[in-house]
């Protein structure tokens, strides 16, 4: 049995090595994963049976391969919550949390508020929101089969109910037009030629990536946004940190919204637009 500091150390050089910024944290996090223990437990550990030693060093092999961390652990944490991911679904990033931050206020102030969350990937947006605002009617928008398979897991025995559809199409949630309170989208908003990290590269490309400029899928989820809304719901949508002066400008273009701003990310970057239904 090796000593769990010795594993840690060495483990932390590799990645490091490899090209990951979060080196120490991410083994922290894989031992944790292969020991089937939280991370804060960690220091309580001195030794490592061999069995998870050996667990340990496959998905230690893997993340040096810069596989995401959130692939091989088979969740990633979004708010109060762990949603399931792995090949095929767009992994929940920190910076999208920010969606859920910028409706909580407006849906708080309902009952029994009305979401839809375009292009939801896992669904994180949705189930986050149904989370923090009890009795909220949420909705999964998806068009990826290999990303619906993702988004049912995730969505059973929950509020939020899956429509595998794809944002373009005009007649989508036809039967919610004008009644939803809030609608949010993590788009694929990279323009093409955009230089990504590896871990980005394991994302599907169609959820990343979105013409020359990043904006081609914009125009339609501002459609179909403007078509569910009442008057006074709510759009959040975030976008790359390119875009902070196109994608208020892509709003401002359009007559049915107010209220339209521009929002920073944690680390100062232009990361979302929001914007008000007249």
């Amino acid at each position: 049995m090796a000593s769990s500091r010795a594993l840690l150390t060495t483990a932390t050089a590799l990645l490091g090595a490899a090209g990951v910024d979060s080196a120490r944290v991410d083994a922290e996090l894989l031992l944790a994963h292969s020991l089937g223990v939280k991370r804060s437990r960690l220091m309580l550990v001195d030794t490592v049976p061999t069995e998870a030693e050996a667990v340990f060093a496959k998905a230690l092999a893997r993340r040096v391969l810069r596989e995401p961390l959130q692939y091989i652990l088979g969740r990633a944490p979004f708010r109060n919550l762990d949603v399931l991911v792995g090949p095929g679904v767009f992994i929940p990033r920190p910076e999208t949390e920010l969606l859920v931050d910028a409706v909580l206020p407006a849906l708080r102030a309902v009952v029994s508020p009305v979401v839809v969350d375009l292009c939801a990937g896992t669904g994180a947006l949705a189930l986050a929101i149904a989370d923090e605002v009890p009795g909220t009617r949420g909705y999964a928008v998806e068009r990826s089969a290999a990303a619906l398979e993702w988004l049912r897991r995730n969505t059973a025995g929950t509020t939020v109910q899956v429509v595998a559809a794809d944002v373009r199409d005009p007649a989508l949630l036809v039967e919610l037009r004008s009644s939803v309170d809030a609608v949010v989208c993590n788009p694929p908003y990279v323009p093409r030629d955009q230089s990504v990290e590896p871990e980005v590269r394991a994302d599907p490309d169609e959820a990343v990536f979105a013409g020359p400029d990043g904006l081609a899928l914009m125009p339609a989820v501002a459609a179909r946004a403007a078509q569910l809304l009442r008057a006074g719901g709510v759009l959040a949508v975030e976008h790359d940190d390119t875009q902070g002066e196109s994608m208020p400008a892509l709003l401002s273009q359009l007559d049915c919204w107010g209220e339209i701003r521009a929002h920073l990310d944690l680390a100062g970057r232009p990361r979302y637009v929001s914007a008000v239904r007249h």
